[in-house]
């Protein structure tokens, strides 16, 4: 994620203005919930660990009601005469503060001199058994920050916060710490200034306690507080039982094991010198083109202290680590000794990439030897030649770095939204840039579209050749790039960069979803009214590792524009698939002389379609086009050759 400063923006004199009833200020915690939760998150110590740290953020926040009618503390409010926006609403002014005080309390160690504070405890609500709250990983750009945010003390992280997430100017953030109680805030203001301003990271996912990932915790140690509770409840049960028994009392059990005994199969998971090491040249001579054929590569494969650190973690990951997973993708420790595919120096970080038939798991620690780590899985199970030609090693900057398959001869980068006409320098006739590997093949870095926001204007996709041809692949935030392909549902064969440039952008409403391959196909093209040119419609399709989630997005495009238009979605239905290629998809268009028609398209074997609701008509083939209303609403049904009826899409 790129980062940049942001100008600071004046805050709310904090000189006495209108008193705040509960009325207002629940409003504006009702309203900024999120934002209010994410400074809360921020300033408390980074020493409670994830979970609870999220937990106390929410707990503080839902306390920040005032007590009474009102809040008796006019002296924090706002004189709103230069404030804009929400510094102009006195409500959130007075929860923001009660939120920065009762965050600063927390962080305040527990002396024997004075009663601990509300804050300075365990929250009591909000609370959550069984499972631990953490929010997503984010790169290695928001795991420095948070780890230089953690050194600094309590008001240094509120000031560094009140600056770059509040945007207040140097005085403004003085005088809303002197209000929270702080007795020094120059003081922490130059303490914050031993930071780099990456204001920016702080927006990131990394930092929002409001959207969470949820994991299992220490289930060994659970395990083993309530079987320790339940032996002791059944130890007198069952020696009073014995009492009462003739003879010896119970038989043992046979050839089974105690049943405290250590699994050797998990215990082997936890041995480096027990890791998988296929050898360099098996890839050559398998019957399979897959991970389980990659060879142990990197600079650090010997090193058996890196690779018992990994082993540990994904077995057991503590407080300080980072796990992220995509969707139906499980977290928990190996069955048995892994593959060891990589190991070595990637940036900032020490990578270890691991296969254990049905994951691949990624680990990362700083190299500079700062505390945490980030551990990240992604499915691959049954993955093709194609579909296992890359994992990604990190991300930083906005960039993704690629650890390439052994059987890749060339790779390339390519902007999908550009033309694909030739350009000289360091691109080929194609249009693609030829992308630098080292001899592990590891590729240079590239600017990614996982995590582009606003305007979409460029798409990087991977371009990876083999001795079977070429394939085009696409990072949606996962560790393994989703495959693009294009043709009839069911054969669909590699795709070419003119068919996804007009589609390109829409693949932002697949990233994260843990996706495995998404295919485009046109199934019809339609002449447009008033003389307004043809237009192609089009269904891409993005199935996933798992199975479920399949997204299906009907896409209408227009002779003469450079981009597609969503006309249709759907989840986890068989249209445009293998199982089901049919559909049927409509939009509102306006030509060019100012009018409105509902334009309507389905796949070659329908034979009528018939729109109701908003607008009514009906034809014959597959091709509908009907006069309408701007902000018409109607429904579409269609008969296919075979007499089967089939919805459209919405």
């Amino acid at each position: 994620m790129q980062s940049q400063d942001v100008a600071p923006r004046p805050a709310p004199d904090p000189r006495p203005g209108p008193v705040v009833d509960v009325e207002q200020a629940e409003a504006a915690l009702v309203e900024h919930y999120p934002r209010l939760v994410r400074l809360a998150y921020l300033v408390l110590p980074p020493s409670l660990g994830r979970n609870r740290r999220v937990l106390t953020a929410h707990a503080l926040t839902q306390r920040a009601l005032p007590r009474g009618r009102t809040s008796g503390d006019a002296s924090v409010l706002p004189s709103q005469k230069t404030a804009e926006g929400r510094d102009a609403d006195p409500g959130y002014a007075y929860v923001r503060l009660r939120v920065l005080r009762t965050a600063l309390e927390a962080g305040r160690p527990l002396t024997f001199r004075a009663w601990p504070k509300r804050a300075q405890l365990p929250p009591l609500l909000p609370q959550v058994w069984g499972l631990r709250l953490f929010p997503r990983s984010g790169g290695a750009d928001e795991l420095a920050l948070d780890q230089r945010l953690s050194a600094l003390s309590a008001p240094a992280r509120a000031a560094y916060v009140l600056r770059g997430l509040e945007r207040l100017a140097e005085a403004d953030v003085r005088r809303v710490l002197a209000a929270a109680g702080e007795e020094d805030p120059a003081d922490a203001l130059d303490e914050a200034d031993e930071i780099e301003a990456k204001y920016g990271l702080l927006t990131s996912p990394e930092f929002d306690p409001c959207s969470l990932q949820a994991r299992p915790p220490d289930l060994m140690r659970r395990r083993q507080h309530m079987k320790a509770a339940l032996a002791a409840a059944a130890a007198v049960a069952v020696c009073g039982a014995l009492l009462g028994l003739p003879g010896d009392g119970w038989g043992p059990d046979g050839a089974a094991a105690p049943s405290y005994a250590q699994n050797p199969s998990a215990q082997a998971a936890l041995d480096p010198g027990k890791l998988t090491l296929v050898p360099a040249a098996a890839w050559q001579s398998s019957t399979r083109t897959d991970f389980s054929v990659w060879p142990a590569r990197g600079a650090l494969t010997g090193d058996r202290a890196l690779l018992r650190r990994a082993l540990a973690v994904w077995a057991r990951p503590g407080e300080s680590v980072q796990v992220s997973a995509t969707p139906g993708t499980p977290a928990g420790a190996p069955p048995g000794p892994p593959q060891l595919l990589y190991a070595g120096e990637v940036d900032q970080s020490r990578v270890v990439l691991l296969h254990d038939g049905l994951r691949i798991a990624r680990y990362a620690e700083a190299k500079d030897g700062t505390q945490g780590a980030a551990l990240d899985f992604a499915r691959v199970d049954g993955a093709t030649a194609a579909e296992s030609n890359a994992v990604v090693l990190g991300r930083s900057d906005g960039n993704v770095r690629y650890l390439t398959a052994p059987w890749v001869r060339t790779a390339a980068v390519r902007d999908l939204l550009k033309s694909a006409a030739g350009a000289s320098g360091g691109s080929d006739s194609s249009g693609a840039t030829r992308l630098g590997r080292s001899a592990d093949g590891v590729t240079e870095p590239f600017a990614s579209p996982a995590l582009q926001t606003g305007e979409c204007r460029s798409w990087n996709a991977l371009e990876l050749t083999d001795r079977s041809g070429t394939r085009l692949t696409t990072d949606l935030g996962e560790l393994t790039p989703a495959r693009l392909t294009s043709g009839r549902p069911g054969q669909p064969h590699e795709a070419s960069a003119a068919t996804w440039s007009p589609l390109a952008c829409s693949l932002a409403a697949v990233r994260g979803q843990g996706v495995r391959t998404v295919n485009a196909w046109q199934y019809a093209r339609q002449p447009l009214p008033d003389g307004g040119g043809t237009a192609n419609w089009l269904c891409t399709r993005a199935d996933t590792w798992r199975g479920g989630g399949t997204r299906v997005l009907a896409q209408f495009h227009a002779q003469g524009q450079p981009y597609g238009a969503v006309a249709a979605k759907a989840e986890n239905v068989a249209a445009c698939g293998a199982k089901d290629s049919h559909v049927l998809a409509g939009v509102l268009w306006k030509s060019g002389t100012g009018d409105w028609y509902l334009l309507a398209a389905g796949s070659k074997d329908t034979e009528s379609i018939r729109a109701t609701g908003g607008v009514d008509g009906s034809t014959q083939g597959n091709l509908l086009a009907v006069r309408a209303e701007q902000g018409a609403q109607a429904g579409l049904k269609g008969t296919l050759s075979d007499g089967r009826s089939i919805g459209g899409l919405r």
